[in-house]
């Protein structure tokens, strides 16, 4: 073969290596692209938001609608789940739906009032109901659907609020003219973020110059008139509910200056005067007091009794009437004292014709306590 020729047939070697090469790749990109449509042949959509938010007390529905492909004839296999926070924790199986039958997974507090919205789950609705939502409902939930070959997935965040309380509105800063004055509105209860809003029900919108609020519920007047007077609504609401409250702002004249003054005077002259009067009877009535306890002492002195006097012993008595004639004196410690030597005394009277008495000395007897 000449150079020449060898020449000539190269090019037409390379050409068909490309051609049987070009028809190769096709055929594997066929087949790939045959089994990816067999693999994504299951279509799983959601007929809600993907982040729901919700009341507590309320019920919800997780949408999840499935398609699934003429290639997928496997066993149709549906799965609830809660998709862990942690990516080295297993997800929690809520509910499921395997052969036509329904099983409820897990914890029963949690599980209680989860259902599959549809009765029938295998026509295309795998939607999931929550009834009584609590705060530990808050979750990102995922819905699994299989049919071999197909799957295919998709996941819902649900998060469930307190809806805010009935706030409280009432007023500081008074509410006379001239002045400033604020108006307040407060929740108790209510998941955050809550918001605040003012608005005049009657007599016009709120004029401009007064500032609210919104994160606080303050409305705030600086110079208070008769355009701000009216009923006031203020209302707190967050992502699942709302509640209002209602107060009626007045306009009043501030008080005469002058006539506080003398008001002022007058009231305290008048408060002196009472606390004299109160010390003058107080006074009056303790020296009148002290008086009538005086002379009732007196009194009491000038009718007592005198004292009696001292009784006369049986003895001395019985003496006494044994002796009518005899007197006695006090007589000393020893028993040799008497009252006069033994005597006989005439009296001046003899020639009256009188028997003289004689008189007889008497010792005195200290065992008993009187002469013997």
């Amino acid at each position: 073969m000449s150079k020449k020729s060898f020449t000539f047939l190269w090019p037409v070697s390379f050409l068909s290596c490309l051609s049987w090469l070009s028809v190769h790749l096709f055929f594997t990109a066929s087949l790939l692209s045959t089994e990816i449509k067999t693999t994504q042949g299951m279509q799983v959509t959601s007929t809600g938001p993907q982040t729901i938010q919700k009341a507590e007390g309320e019920e919800v529905t997780l949408g999840c609608r499935y398609t699934p492909s003429p290639l997928n004839r496997g066993e149709l296999d549906i799965e609830w789940s809660v998709v862990s926070p942690d990516p080295t924790q297993k997800d929690q199986m809520l509910i499921s739906y395997t052969s036509g039958a329904k099983y409820i997974h897990g914890d029963d507090n949690f599980a209680k009032g989860l259902r599959f919205s549809a009765n029938d789950p295998s026509l295309g609705d795998a939607s999931l109901s929550i009834a009584l939502l609590t705060p530990a409902h808050s979750a990102t939930y995922q819905c699994k659907v299989r049919k071999t070959p197909g799957v295919d997935m998709l996941k819902v965040s649900l998060v469930v609020m307190a809806k805010p309380s009935v706030p409280k509105c009432w007023v500081e800063g008074g509410e006379l003219i001239g002045g400033p004055v604020s108006l307040h509105c407060n929740s108790a209860t209510g998941s955050t973020p809550l918001k605040y809003s003012w608005r005049r029900e009657f007599g016009g919108p709120i004029p401009a110059a007064a500032t609210q609020n919104s994160a606080t519920g303050e409305l705030r007047i600086s110079n208070h008139s008769l355009s701000f007077a009216g009923i006031y609504l203020c209302e707190a609401n967050n992502a699942v509910g709302a509640e209002h409250c209602r107060i009626n702002l007045k306009a009043s004249k501030p008080p005469n200056r002058a006539a506080v003054i003398v008001g002022t005077v007058v009231g305290s002259v008048l408060l002196i005067f009472i606390l004299l009067v109160f010390i003058v009877l107080l006074f009056w009535k303790l020296s009148s007091r002290h008086r009538y306890e005086k002379e009732f002492s007196n009194e009491i002195r000038e009718d007592v009794p005198a004292p009696e006097s001292r009784p006369v012993s049986r003895h001395t008595s019985r003496s006494t009437s044994r002796h009518p004639q005899v007197s006695y004196c006090q007589v000393g410690e020893s028993e040799g004292n008497s009252f006069s030597d033994s005597s006989t005394h005439t009296p001046s009277g003899d020639s009256s014709g009188h028997t003289p008495v004689k008189y007889t000395s008497v010792r005195y007897d200290s065992q008993y306590g009187y002469a013997v």
